[in-house]
């Protein structure tokens, strides 16, 4: 082969070469709960819901039955679109999640155009963990369905049976998930803020929380994103995702 072709083809090469190196890589997710990513608090950093939540309701008391009428009411509900819709709520572990909150932001919400994004708004479910389950664990009140059997959205699994029914972990997240949403997009935050309670009240229309449960999630919710705020790592990828967001609406607008 000539000189100046050699020099060619290396040149050729070699160009190829550095677009690959300087090609993003495709972001690559979790798939569900055994493989999700860790939240950004860790130990002693995190709050404990078990030291600031009141306990639940009490078994004779106006709240408990006021909880038990309105888990019997909500039956009614079933087949409804209401019910669809608290069934769909159900998902919370996966990447996609999050485009429970499509209509409300406006978007459609797509993990690989939204990779940061993705990726904080998962990791606190780690950080809901750590901070929910000394209370869950502590208090363990019963389900609804499991202490009067009656239909719900989904079909429970062995696990959801034997875990607490307070506070919703659910209903945490969606509110939390509502604030941090709504703080990147102000201009959506009505919408935004008004699906992530209606996130947590599907957990009573799916018949898997009483009502009570879901308001102290909300109040779960809430301490975590304010620890979250302070946490330096939180906040570089919360600017971040709220550039990604911006793109992405101004892409889809």
């Amino acid at each position: 082969m000539p000189a100046r072709l050699k020099a060619v083809v290396a040149a050729a090469i070699l160009s190829s070469l550095s677009a690959c190196a300087a090609a993003p890589k495709a972001p690559v997710f979790w798939e569900g709960f055994r493989d999700h990513p860790h939240g950004y608090l860790v130990g002693k950093t995190a709050p404990d819901a078990s030291a600031f939540l009141p306990p639940p309701p009490e078994a004779a008391s106006l709240r408990q039955r006021a909880d038990v009428e309105t888990y019997r009411a909500t039956r009614a509900l079933e087949g409804s679109e209401r019910w669809r819709q608290a069934a769909a709520d159900n998902v919370i572990e996966t990447p996609s999640a999050p485009q429970a909150f499509n209509e409300a932001l406006g978007i459609s919400f797509d993990p690989h155009r939204l990779p940061t994004l993705t990726v904080l708004l998962g990791r606190m479910l780690g950080d809901l963990e750590l901070i929910q389950t000394p209370a869950k664990q502590g208090y363990f009140r019963p389900r609804p369905f499991v202490a009067e059997p009656a239909a719900t959205c989904i079909t429970p699994e062995p696990w959801l049976a034997r875990s607490g029914s307070y506070p919703s972990g659910h209903s945490a997240m969606g509110w939390a998930w509502a604030l941090i949403l709504s703080e990147m997009a102000p201009d959506r935050a009505d919408a935004v803020l008004a699906r992530g309670l209606a996130y947590g009240e599907s957990r009573v229309v799916c018949g898997v929380h009483y009502a009570s449960d879901v308001e102290a999630g909300r109040l779960v919710g809430a301490a975590m994103v304010a620890r979250l705020k302070v946490d330096p790592d939180f906040q570089r990828d919360f600017e971040r995702a709220r550039k990604e967001l911006e793109a992405l609406r101004r892409a889809q607008d």
